[in-house]
């Protein structure tokens, strides 16, 4: 809550990104350490510090401009940071559709159950904040962001409107 940190649905964890708000022209630099935001148009969510930096913890949001900069450098052998981001392929890695996410075990293998019979790969992955769990229901699999996106459209034409992709961790 108190460290510049975000939440991206599919940048890597331990990205760095530039978040620029349009509206005041405020920048700051945060660090990925969470999936989300699970709402549709929304493209990053921010901690409380990071928004307090950007100036929106009066509004809760703002149109904004991202630009991920690379992963951290490795440390050096003093133990310091390197200093600079590594850059990484974002449009490359593993990618899968979120269908849905449930506080109960049972409702999610019912949907998991009912996409397995027609899609690929149909799986759950627990996540755990330390105060709740939620389960999250995933189909497919891709491995470009192109392709998973392409998947995300057919899932969101099939019925499953709240379907948007995401990178595993995994």
């Amino acid at each position: 809550m108190y460290a510049m940190t975000a939440a991206h649905k599919t940048l890597p964890f331990e990205t760095h990104v530039m978040v620029h708000n349009l509206k005041n022209n405020k920048k700051i630099n945060v660090r990925i350490n969470d999936r989300g935001p699970f709402v549709r148009g929304r493209i990053v969510d921010l901690s409380y510090e990071a928004a307090k930096k950007l100036g929106i913890t009066d509004t809760g949001t703002a149109p904004v401009e991202i630009v991920a900069l690379g992963s951290a450098g490795k440390s050096n052998s003093t133990g310091g940071s390197g200093g600079t981001d590594k850059p990484l392929d974002y449009y490359r890695g593993n990618f899968t559709i979120q269908v849905g996410a449930f506080s109960e075990w049972d409702n999610a293998e019912k949907l998991r159950r009912k996409l397995d019979q027609l899609y690929k790969n149909a799986h759950i992955k627990a996540h755990s904040d330390g105060f709740e769990t939620l389960y999250r229901v995933r189909v497919g699999r891709s491995s470009t962001l192109e392709q998973a996106a392409t998947y995300e459209e057919i899932m969101i034409k099939n019925g499953f409107v709240d379907a948007f992709v995401v990178a595993e961790d995994d």
